[in-house]
């Protein structure tokens, strides 16, 4: 008997029909073989969104819920296989199709953001950002110029943006060789911007904030990268990190950005079917 749907994290009918397709096939449908799944992935999908969006622990699954190994399982899995990515990947195209752009993004933005990390996260993978006085794991996220995430990575805290500068730039460049402009915060700026034209071909800008500016500025471009690390706060599990290891982190992060961009496509075409036919098609 199917679950009955009744939380907001919840996939409706067409979401499940985007990111069932984007799954790996189950082991049991291939050539090699393998048992049956037990429980339908929907559900699955819908349990690791309901840890992305409410932040609660995996044990503290709601029963209707299958099991929290099974859920934890099925996302380090998939996590392990790139198929998170994948997905990330096929739903940003799809959006950019949508709005009437190329699929692959040519322009990019980079930010960083320091979080508080829980008793959970162990001690070689956590630091002290004295900068923002924060002792945690830092995220940099690389996005679009529409806020579409690229690619995400996540560092112990102490480590500066100068330091991941040149793995942050390499591997969204190695994904995407489409990329030919970057526009980042002024700590990218001197022998990273010769680095970058020279062994990635990549043009790389630096935003700095205006001089004698107090309070909250909306920086050109950078502004973009902001708001999508924004949207990724909107899910309570990412107020805090709370993973063990480094690439769950990075996979619920993708997860919540899966999640927004899903809802954006499912809205745009429900827009489309409830829109009223044209008077050439009436008189047809």
């Amino acid at each position: 008997m199917a679950r009955h749907r009744c939380y907001p994290s919840d996939t409706y009918d067409d979401e499940r029909a985007l990111i069932e397709t984007l799954l790996p096939v189950p082991a049991c449908e291939t050539v090699q073989g393998g048992r049956p799944e037990k429980h339908p992935r929907r559900e699955i999908v819908d349990a690791i969104r309901y840890v992305v969006d409410t932040g609660c622990k995996w044990r503290a699954l709601p029963k209707d819920y299958p099991p929290w190994r099974t859920c934890y399982n099925a996302m380090a899995r998939w996590a392990a296989a790139g198929v998170i990515g994948q997905i990330r990947d096929q739903l940003r195209n799809r959006v950019r199709r949508d709005m009437g752009r190329s699929p692959g993004a040519v322009a990019t933005i980079i930010d960083s953001q320091s979080v508080k990390a829980a008793e959970t996260v162990g001690k070689d993978s956590r630091g002290y950002d004295a900068a923002k006085k924060i002792n945690g794991r830092k995220r940099r996220l690389v996005v679009d110029t529409k806020g579409l995430p690229l690619f995400v990575t996540v560092t112990a805290a102490d480590m500066t943006d100068r330091d991941a500068a040149k793995e942050v730039l390499f591997r969204p460049r190695l994904m995407h060789p489409e990329i030919t402009i970057v526009w980042a915060d002024s700590v990218y700026a001197g022998q990273l911007v010769d680095w970058a034209k020279k062994y990635l071909n990549l043009t790389l800008k630096t935003v700095s904030r205006p001089k004698n500016a107090v309070g909250f500025v909306g920086l050109p471009r950078r502004w973009v990268v902001e708001r999508s690390l924004a949207w990724v706060m909107h899910a309570r599990r990412h107020a805090r990190d709370y993973e063990r290891l480094i690439q769950h982190s990075e996979s619920l992060i993708t997860w919540a950005a899966i999640t927004l961009m899903t809802r954006r496509i499912t809205r745009r075409q429900s827009r489309r079917v409830s829109q009223p036919p044209s008077r050439e098609h009436t008189r047809d």
